[in-house]
């Protein structure tokens, strides 16, 4: 039967790509500009620039040039080195980075389990990202999704080329295809935790495959998708990279490496998972404490580690603008750590290694979409705020909204996420030492920069996501509750996913 029902969630990454398909009729057509590309210009500006806000440029053309044009920029060994260095990073903060970090705040008996759906997760998104996931995100289609111009990775060959943030510069395209398949995977990987030691292994992968294709995808497409800087060099060649842009790329919604895309997305998800599986047996009656602080303290330190791949690897290319999130991604994650335990302390008495790893995490989720837009001291300020209302986040907020997020999804990645982002519009300004928004057109940074105004396009990019992954992530766990079941039975769940999911046990005693 276990067997069955794990075939059942592969047969639905299948049928997930196929009704993905189904949709493509509708982005045959070209892409209409989004509405703010025909706003005034102050308006505007902010669009203007936002091709500094992702960490995946699109993909520069790789079709022969006409007769007149120069010969195609070869990419830089230093920055292909970079970028595989930072790819390979990103999947040591996902196995066994994350993996650990959860895998110590479950109880003994359901350890096995959680590391086993991270480790599959990511193996199967990894596969799924090349198959349709890649082609979906970045290619053109229409302002919400791409198309399937590179399905299978067709075409894309070791000689095809992707842009990065500077005209002239690039990067081998499989390159960009690996770092941005880590992107995936460790954001499906992120949900897990919110319903951990009560869910079935192929409602799992089921329910990942589903979301993946219908809330990963979509939203990728519209904050990170656009034709590269060496679309633009004028007003009118603007306004066409902006009409066939993401959608919340188009309004200049800022997201250096994932507030939106990744942790909002999946925080969210959680949440709604939490919802729709329910509580697990004891919850708020037995002790459901973590059975190994040592191997969270582990997990968080490789999370940290590998979260500079992540935050500065989602420069594309190595310059200042990459130490620049380097630094910011060290001292913003620090600041968390101790604002975490300050408010521990003065709300406890007591100061907590789980405190300090929860805080380390926050920190790293609230500066990754402002990493390379804010200063030093910017991140400083947002790691302080975000250990504080992040704690609250797990404590306060959890109590109000009555769910049993496991390992506190929402909580940290949803809540920091959220800050973040709209922290960003605050601290990317230049006078609160923040870089700006780049100017394509005039080819520098834009000297006009409105807090209010970058806040409220912040603002429609979390409000986006939120309600996008929302109603698909509740979708999907009903769909997938109604064919094969979310839940396993009271008798497994109290003997332990280890054994009445995988038959085996993460400890020999």
């Amino acid at each position: 039967m276990k067997k069955l029902l794990a075939s059942l969630a592969l047969g639905l990454a299948v049928f997930a790509a196929a009704t993905a398909a189904s949709t493509q009729a509708l982005a045959q057509t070209p892409a209409a500009a989004p509405a703010s590309a025909a706003a005034p210009a102050e308006a505007a500006k902010p669009a203007e620039a936002a091709s500094m806000a992702a960490p995946a440029a699109a993909v520069a053309a790789t079709a022969a040039p006409a007769a007149a044009t120069p010969a195609p920029p070869v990419p830089n060994k230093g920055d292909t080195a970079w970028m595989t260095m930072a790819t390979a990073m990103v999947i040591l903060m996902t196995i066994p980075g994350l993996a650990l970090f959860y895998g110590g705040l479950v109880r003994s008996k359901n350890m096995l389990s959680v590391l086993m759906q991270v480790f599959v997760v990511s193996s199967m998104i990894y596969v799924l990202w090349v198959i349709y996931g890649y082609s979906l995100a970045f290619t053109g289609g229409s302002p919400f999704i791409g198309g399937f111009d590179k399905l299978f990775l067709k075409g894309i060959t070791p000689d095809s080329i992707a842009a990065t943030f500077s005209k002239g510069v690039v990067i081998p395209e499989l390159t960009f295809v690996a770092f941005q398949a880590t992107f995936a995977a460790i954001t499906c990987a992120l949900i897990v935790g919110a319903f951990a030691e009560r869910i079935k292994f192929s409602a799992v992968l089921a329910f990942c495959a589903i979301w993946f294709t219908f809330s990963y995808l979509p939203v990728a497409h519209m904050v990170w998708y656009w034709d590269g800087p060496d679309a633009i060099s004028d007003a009118a060649s603007l306004d066409k990279v902006t009409a066939a842009a993401g959608w919340l790329w188009a309004k200049g919604a800022l997201d250096f490496a994932g507030g939106t895309v990744v942790h909002i997305n999946a925080g969210v998800a959680g949440l709604v998972g939490a919802y729709v599986i329910g509580k697990r047996l004891g919850y708020g009656k037995e002790s459901l404490t973590p059975h190994s602080l040592t191997l969270t303290m582990v997990g968080a330190s490789m999370l940290w580690f590998g979260w500079f791949g992540f935050n500065a690897g989602s420069n594309l290319e190595a310059n200042g603008l990459t130490a620049l999130a380097v630094v910011n991604t060290l001292v913003a994650t620090a600041a968390a750590t101790l604002s975490w335990i300050a408010g521990e302390a003065l709300s406890k008495g007591k100061a907590s290694m789980l405190g300090a790893a929860s805080g380390a995490v926050a920190g790293l989720v609230a500066i990754t979409p402002a990493c390379g837009f804010v200063g030093p001291m910017g991140a400083i300020i947002i790691g302080l705020l975000a250990g504080f209302v992040c704690l609250w986040g797990v404590n306060g907020l959890k109590r109000m909204l009555g769910a049993d997020d496991s390992l506190d999804v929402f909580g940290v990645h949803g809540v920091g996420g959220i800050l973040g982002a709209l922290l960003t519009g605050v601290f990317a300004s230049p006078s609160l030492g923040g870089t700006g928004v780049y100017d394509y057109v005039a080819n520098k940074v834009n000297p006009d920069f409105s807090i209010t105004g970058q806040l409220w396009i912040q603002f429609q990019a979390v409000m986006t996501t939120v309600i996008w992954t929302a109603v698909v992530s509740f979708i999907a766990f009903k769909l997938i509750d109604l064919v094969i079941g979310l839940r396993v039975t009271e008798e497994e769940e109290r003997e332990g996913l280890d054994i009445s999911s995988h038959g085996e046990t993460a400890y020999n005693r």
